[in-house]
C-alpha cells in the first residue's frame, strides 16, 4: 500500500561452530518476523564469523549446507525474502556468501567481494573474492532439495520484487571499498541495499559505521539494510556489537539503540516512493547509469508472491520542516539565520543604501527585522542603517504596535511611524468602497498602501525594500499581488511558517539580541494575522490567519510532500492521518486539503514574479530555479482523487 514495504534486520544469538543450534534460532526469528518484505541477517550467522579454521572442516561446511535446505524448507510458508550468511563451496572454492531464499526456494548466492586481510581480519586465509568465482549457477542438489533448480552465484544479482522493489546485495567490507559492489546493481535498477556484516565494535567506529551506510544510501539513492553479527560470536579477541540500520535515500529511520546487542530484530517501514521520486528528479542518476552500463554483469531474479506493507511501522512527523531533536532543531534555525543574513548582506554590499522594511509585530517581519540587523553587522555597518517602518491602520492591535516599536528601539535601527488610516480612508472615497465594508477591496488597499509608502520611502532614502513574506504564504497565495508579496529581496522565502517560531526562538537560545529578549518571547506568543480587519471589543486581534485558510501545520505538511516527492493526494492523505491522528479528524484533514491544492494552483501567478530570496531547504517555489509551472494549470485531478477518498 503506498509503496510501502517492511525490512528487518534480524540478529540471532548464535554459537560459532553449532550450526545445528543457530538454524533454529534463525528459523525462530524468521516466523516471528514473517509479516516483513525482507529479512536480513547477519554475515556467517549459520556458521558464525568467529570460527577462524573452523571455516576448513569438511564437518563444518556439510554443517552449513544441510542448514541451507533446513532453512529453505522451514521458511517455505513465510513470504518474505530472506537473506542469511554462510560460507558455501562454490566451484573449488570457499567463498563467504549471502543466501537468499523466499518461499522454500533458493532464488540466488550473492559472494562477497572484498575481503579485509589487515589488523584483526584474516578473511583471505579462508575466503576467495567474487572476483575470482568461475561458476554462475549451482545446482539445488547442493544442498539437497529437491526439483533440481538453477541457482544463480554472484555479485550482482537483483531480486526483482514486482511493482515494490529489486533488492541487491553486498556484504560487510564491500561497502568499505572505495567503489562498492552494490553501486552497479543499484545502477542497473536496484533501489533495495541489503548488507550481511560482521563488524566487531571498537571505539569510534559505530559513529563511522553509520555515516557509510548513509552515504551509500544517498549516492544510490536507495534503501539500506544493514545487519551486523551479535555479541555472542567469539569474544577471543573481539567484541562484535550487533549494530543494525534501515536507511532510507541517506536518513537513518531506524538503527538499534544498545551499543552492544544480540539476539534481536530491527523493524521498519520503508517508502519506496521516495526513492523513486527522487531518482526521477535527479538526472544525474540516470546519466550515472547510462555511462557505467555493461560494465558489470548483472542478473535479475523475478520473485514470485505478494509483496508490500501498510506503513504502520512508518513514522510521519507532524513537522517536516521542524526537525524533531531540540539541539539539531536549534542548529538548524541558527544554520538558516546564518544564510539568510549573509545573503541580505551581499544584495546590501551590491545595491548600496539602507535595507529598508515594514515592522508589524508579528513572526515574518520579526525575523526579517533581526536578519537584516544581522546583515548591517555583517558588513560592519550600525544597525541605523536598517530602516524599520510601523504603518498602522484599521486592524492593528495596541499589543503588536508596541512589540513592533519596542523591538524596533531595542535593536538600536532607525525607526518611524506613518499612520495609513486617512491615506486609506481617501483611497476607499476615491474608488468609491464603503468604509464600513470589509472585504478583499478594503484589506487589499490598506496592504497595497504599506508596501506603497515603504517603495517610496526607500527610494526616498536611497536604499530598497526587504520584503518579509514566508515560503507557506507563498504556497497559499496569502499576500496581496503587489503589496506584501513584492519588495527587492526577500528574506523569508525560503522558510516555511511552522519554522519561524522556531527560529526566533533559537535566536533567543544562542542571546544574539540580548536586549530584545523578552519582547521577542511576546512577538512568539502573539496569534498570526495579517490584522486588515478592526479589532474586537476588547482590542485583541480578530482576524487569525488560521481560522480562515487553516493550520498552518497542516498546511506546510502537505506542501513538503507534494513539492519535496511528488506524493499523490490520497498517499499525503495517509500519511497526514498518521502524523496529525491525535490533532485533527479525518474529515477536518480533507477539507484543508482542499484548500491547499484550490489556493496552491490558482495562486500560481503571484510565485510566477516573485523577488529574489535565498534557499534554504528542499522545498522552494521560486520560478527561477526549483517551481515551475503555468499559472492556469487545472487542479481537478487532484480535487477529483480527493473526492474518491472513503473516510
Amino acid at each position: 500500500m503506498f509503496d510501502f514495504i517492511r525490512a528487518v534486520c534480524a540478529v540471532p544469538e548464535i554459537i560459532p561452530g553449532d550450526t545445528t543450534a543457530n538454524t533454529e534460532r534463525i528459523v525462530a526469528l524468521a516466523e516471528k518476523n514473517a509479516d516483513a518484505d525482507i529479512i536480513v541477517f547477519p554475515e556467517l550467522c549459520i556458521s558464525g564469523y568467529t570460527c577462524g579454521d573452523l571455516f576448513l572442516q569438511e564437518a563444518l561446511l556439510t554443517g552449513v549446507t544441510n542448514s541451507v535446505k533446513a532453512i529453505a524448507e522451514r521458511t517455505s510458508d513465510i513470504r518474505s525474502l530472506i537473506a542469511v550468511g554462510a560460507p558455501l563451496r562454490l566451484g573449488g572454492q570457499l567463498y563467504d556468501c549471502a543466501v537468499v531464499i523466499c518461499r522454500g526456494i533458493i532464488l540466488g548466492i550473492n559472494v562477497k567481494t572484498f575481503l579485509p586481510n589487515y589488523e584483526e581480519f584474516y578473511e583471505k586465509r579462508w575466503f576467495s573474492s567474487s572476483l575470482s568465482l568461475d561458476v554462475f549457477s549451482v545446482s539445488s542438489k547442493l544442498f539437497g532439495i529437491g526439483g533440481d533448480y538453477d541457482i544463480p552465484v554472484g555479485s550482482g544479482l537483483v531480486y526483482n520484487l514486482g511493482s515494490k522493489c529489486r533488492v541487491c546485495a553486498e556484504i560487510c567490507e564491500d561497502l568499505w571499498s572505495p567503489l562498492p559492489p552494490s553501486t552497479y546493481p543499484a545502477l542497473a535498477g536496484a533501489d533495495v541495499i541489503i548488507n550481511l556484516s560482521a563488524s566487531n565494535e571498537i571505539i569510534g567506529k559505530r559513529q563511522y559505521r553509520r555515516e557509510i551506510v548513509a552515504q551509500q544510501s544517498a549516492r544510490t539513492v536507495s534503501a539500506y539494510i544493514y545487519a551486523s553479527a551479535g555479541s555472542s560470536e567469539s569474544t577471543t579477541d573481539l567484541i562484535f556489537s550487533g549494530h543494525s540500520m534501515i536507511c532510507e535515500n541517506g536518513k537513518m529511520i531506524a538503527e538499534n539503540k544498545e551499543l552492544i546487542e544480540t539476539g534481536y530484530s530491527l523493524r521498519a517501514d520503508i517508502d519506496m516512493g521516495r526513492i523513486t521520486a527522487d531518482r526521477i528528479k535527479h538526472k544525474n542518476f540516470a546519466d550515472c547509469a547510462s555511462a557505467n552500463n555493461g560494465d558489470r554483469m548483472i542478473r535479475e531474479i523475478c520473485v514470485e508472491g505478494e509483496f508490500g506493507s501498510d506503513g504502520s511501522l512508518y513514522d510521519v512527523g507532524r513537522l517536516p520542516f521542524v526537525p524533531s531533536s531540540e539541539s539539531d532543531r536549534i542548529e538548524r534555525c541558527m544554520d538558516i539565520f546564518r544564510m539568510q543574513s549573509a545573503a541580505l548582506a551581499k544584495r546590501a554590499a551590491t545595491v548600496g543604501g539602507h535595507m529598508v522594511l515594514g515592522v508589524s509585530g508579528g513572526l515574518d517581519s520579526t525575523l526579517a527585522l533581526l536578519v537584516s540587523v544581522q546583515a548591517a553587522r555583517l558588513l560592519s555597518r550600525p544597525a541605523t542603517d536598517v530602516i524599520a517602518l510601523t504603518l498602522p491602520c484599521f486592524g492593528t492591535t495596541e499589543r503588536t504596535h508596541t512589540n513592533a516599536d519596542a523591538l524596533m528601539r531595542s535593536l538600536g535601527v532607525e525607526a518611524h511611524e506613518i499612520d495609513i488610516k486617512d491615506a486609506c480612508t481617501r483611497h476607499c472615497e476615491d474608488i468609491g468602497h464603503p468604509a464600513d465594508k470589509f472585504d478583499v477591496t478594503y484589506e487589499n488597499i490598506q496592504a497595497r498602501e504599506r508596501t506603497q509608502v515603504l517603495m517610496d520611502y526607500a527610494s526616498e532614502r536611497g536604499g530598497f525594500v526587504v520584503g518579509t513574506g514566508d515560503l507557506s504564504e507563498l504556497a497559499l497565495g496569502w499576500c496581496t499581488y503587489n503589496a506584501d508579496h513584492m519588495s527587492m529581496y526577500g528574506v523569508n522565502a525560503g522558510v516555511p511558517k511552522t519554522l519561524i517560531r522556531w527560529m526566533i526562538s533559537a535566536l533567543i537560545d544562542y542571546d544574539v539580541f540580548p536586549g530584545s529578549t523578552d519582547i521577542l518571547k511576546d512577538i512568539i506568543d502573539t496569534p498570526i494575522s495579517p490584522e486588515l480587519l478592526p479589532p474586537d471589543e476588547k482590542g485583541d486581534i480578530a482576524q487569525q490567519t488560521e481560522e480562515i485558510i487553516g493550520p498552518y501545520a497542516l498546511h506546510d505538511f502537505f506542501l513538503y510532500y507534494m513539492i519535496r516527492f511528488g506524493f499523490s493526494p490520497e498517499k499525503i492523505f495517509f500519511l497526514a492521518k498518521k502524523a496529525f491522528k491525535d490533532d485533527y479528524a479525518p474529515v477536518e484533514l480533507l477539507k484543508w486539503m482542499k484548500v491547499f491544492y484550490k489556493r496552491f494552483f490558482t495562486q500560481q501567478f503571484k510565485r510566477s514574479c516573485l523577488p529574489d530570496g535565498v534557499k534554504i531547504g528542499s522545498v522552494c517555489l521560486s520560478p527561477r530555479g526549483d517551481w515551475r509551472m503555468p499559472s492556469d494549470a487545472s487542479c481537478r485531478i487532484w480535487l477529483d482523487e480527493l473526492e474518491r477518498i472513503k473516510i
